[in-house]
């Protein structure tokens, strides 16, 4: 064959080479293994970000040195370092070297482009990976998806600002280490993903409780734009999953020194050399920061005056949230922390939520931060749509998963459409020991169809869906036994959390 000639031939084999060859990314060449279903390919472990180890503790993400020859993809790597037993993932091992990711792809060639799905594990900034079996991504390959899964720093280790890092850094700023490896992950993806048969101009982000709440930062940091062009957000938002406030750098800074102090390590120095499990344990790590930097300031006001990124939006809340949090209260205890709270308006708030018991205290409780998290979902939904560029979808998942025992009607841990409870039907993985049921199976399609329509279309609707209406503040998608639009929160919780929202600094400073 002429030499030209067999150029051009393995230049346009190469540009529609089978996804089971090895991968070509811009750090080296990598190589899948064949998923349950051997029309899906899996590549696991592929590092996006060099080592954040050493010197690079608590700096922003490096890039990947390049590699010769062909990384197995194969096994998942280390969970991020974090309290033993907490990280949910397929994968024994635990370490500050943690920056990787997952892709779960069912393209036959590197000429496809189909919509990408990027997850955010839950885990309140302290524990979770990207290879827990809960969010495989395989089984959302059958709606025509590329699923990627990953890693971020969790902990002190994600999130801790110090005066020494802020002075050190050419950007006087420090913290946000967790959302810049999301970032990390998502510029990977606008470089990387065409060759796993994945459309760069159609990513979705997509994240619970944690995951969901650094998806509406990232929304509102000017670093992440245009790297993502959808977001779905179950269960959180950049206030987290109650009306707070987020953390000043100052707030941040004194909390570092606090730590390093606690550990006996006053200088960065002294820091960066104590173990990364001494760091986790020694400090909480307060989550994001407003840093001047990654989020310049506080994303409420970027939402407010329309400057956030402007995707369209599908997020939404469960019917029972607190019983993954709460148990059992007392009247008089759940008074107290009323007043605590709420200050002068304690009164109109246990007149929404009475305790004239413990039995009804209780009750009042769960329903209180069911509520509340609904409406911090409800108040995304509007400030997004006011722009009048980018719809949003709101939903209020109510099905409940089987479980061995009926649920105490006190509340037990975890019982009911909990927190968290909607992702095992979004990724269509029903496993452990629970009797699920052909209902349970119907409602995990639903879910997942519209999750895919929505990541592939920007509009969650499709054929054989019960059609989904954009946000209207009185309405949401009501995703239970089936799936029908439904009313949204009265206009008395909507008053009171709106006033609360509207004063949350000083109702934060009485705590």
């Amino acid at each position: 064959m002429h030499t030209r000639l067999f150029l051009a031939f393995v230049a346009v084999a190469s540009l529609h080479a089978a996804i089971d060859a090895p991968v070509k990314l811009d750090s080296g060449m990598v190589s899948g293994v064949t998923g349950a279903n051997p029309d899906v390919r899996v590549f696991k472990g592929i590092p996006f970000a060099a080592p954040p180890v050493g010197n690079l503790r608590w700096r922003a993400p490096q890039p990947v040195a390049h590699w010769d020859g062909v990384r197995k993809g194969d096994e998942f790597g280390p969970i991020c370092t974090q309290a033993a037993g907490r990280g949910g993932g397929q994968s024994p091992r635990m370490s500050e070297d943690c920056l990787y990711l997952n892709v779960w792809t069912a393209a036959k060639s590197t000429s496809e482009r189909h919509p990408v799905l990027l997850w955010i594990h839950p885990g309140g900034y302290t524990s979770g990976s990207g290879s827990a079996p809960g969010t495989d991504g395989e089984n959302l390959t059958k709606k025509g998806l590329v699923v990627v899964t990953i890693n971020y720093r969790l902990g002190a280790l994600g999130f801790f600002a110090h005066p020494e890092l802020t002075k050190e850094s050419d950007r006087r700023a420090s913290g946000n280490y967790a959302l810049m490896d999301q970032t990390a992950a998502l510029e990977w993806v606008q470089k990387n993903i065409a060759a796993f048969g994945g459309d760069p101009k159609r990513v979705t982000v997509d994240g619970d409780s944690a995951g969901a709440a650094s998806i509406g930062n990232l929304m509102g940091s000017p670093r992440a734009k245009g790297l993502f062009q959808r977001a779905i957000a179950e269960s959180g938002a950049w206030i987290g999953l109650s009306v707070g406030h987020t953390m000043t750098l100052a707030e941040a800074e004194q909390a570092g020194v606090k730590t390093g102090d606690a550990l006996g390590a006053p200088t960065l120095a002294d820091l960066r050399a104590k173990p990364a499990a001494d760091i986790i344990k020694g400090g909480r790590g307060g989550g994001p920061i407003i840093d001047g930097y990654f989020l310049p300031e506080d994303v409420g006001k970027v939402f407010a005056e329309g400057r956030q990124n402007d995707v369209p939006v599908l997020l939404g809340s469960n019917k029972d949230e607190g019983t993954f949090f709460q148990q059992p209260t007392t009247a008089v205890k759940f008074i107290e922390q009323a007043h605590r709270r709420y200050g002068d308006q304690a009164d109109a708030f246990l007149k929404l939520y009475p305790a004239g018991s413990d039995e009804e205290a209780t009750a009042s409780q769960l329903r209180a931060f069911r509520d509340e998290l609904g409406w911090v979902m409800h108040n995304w939904a509007a400030l997004q749509t006011k722009t009048g560029k980018s719809k949003a979808y709101l939903y209020y998942f109510t099905h409940e998963p089987p479980v061995a025992q009926a649920a105490s009607p006190r509340g037990g841990f975890a019982s009911g459409a909990t927190h968290g409870a909607e992702a095992a039907y979004v990724f269509e993985n029903l496993l452990g020991a629970r009797p699920w049921t052909d209902l349970d199976r119907q409602v995990a399609d639903t879910l997942s169809s519209y999750w895919a329509n929505f990541a592939a279309t920007g509009n969650p609707n499709g054929n054989g869906l019960p059609v989904w209406k954009s946000y209207q503040p009185d309405q949401r998608m009501v995703l239970g036994d089936r799936a029908e639009m439904g009313p949204g929160l009265t206009q008395a919780l909507l008053d009171f959390y709106q006033y609360k929202y509207d004063h949350r600094d000083a109702a934060d400073a009485r705590r």
